[in-house]
């Protein structure tokens, strides 16, 4: 299993489905691979980097070994993506405690304004080739 750019989102979330597919047309270099938090091999990556303990409910960006989460997760992933998406990163000079109160905003509220699935969503066959199980 190919860990080494791993994005692990919320399955149904519409927000996460939809933040999946975004990265995926902007990763031109093909080198982002996905898991759903629900799948099993998102619980094994969850536990391999200690986090079931925390079990995130929407993002988690693992590159070179490390988890992270929330606002950072975004930030190291945003450096991944084509045109001016890595601009994006300069965000992290924010100090953590602020991006994630955003962060946690826009996730305590992603099922009200962007709605939920019965059950994880099912990727096209492009896109089915990048996910992990």
């Amino acid at each position: 299993m190919n860990t080494d750019s791993v994005l692990l989102f919320d399955g149904i979330c519409n927000l996460c489905n939809r933040s999946v597919k975004f990265v995926s047309k902007r990763d031109k270099k093909k080198i982002i691979f996905y898991a759903s938090l629900q799948s099993d091999c998102g619980k094994q990556l969850l536990e391999q980097y200690g986090l079931t303990a925390t079990m995130p409910d929407s993002l988690v960006w693992i590159e070179q070994g490390k988890a992270y989460i929330k606002s950072t997760a975004v930030l190291k992933l945003s450096r991944h993506l084509t045109a001016a998406w890595p601009i994006v990163y300069w965000f992290i000079i924010i100090p953590r405690p602020i991006r994630d109160a955003v962060y946690n905003w826009v996730s305590a509220n992603r099922y009200h304004w962007f709605g939920k699935l019965d059950t994880c969503m099912m990727p096209d066959a492009a896109l089915q080739k990048r996910f992990l199980s």
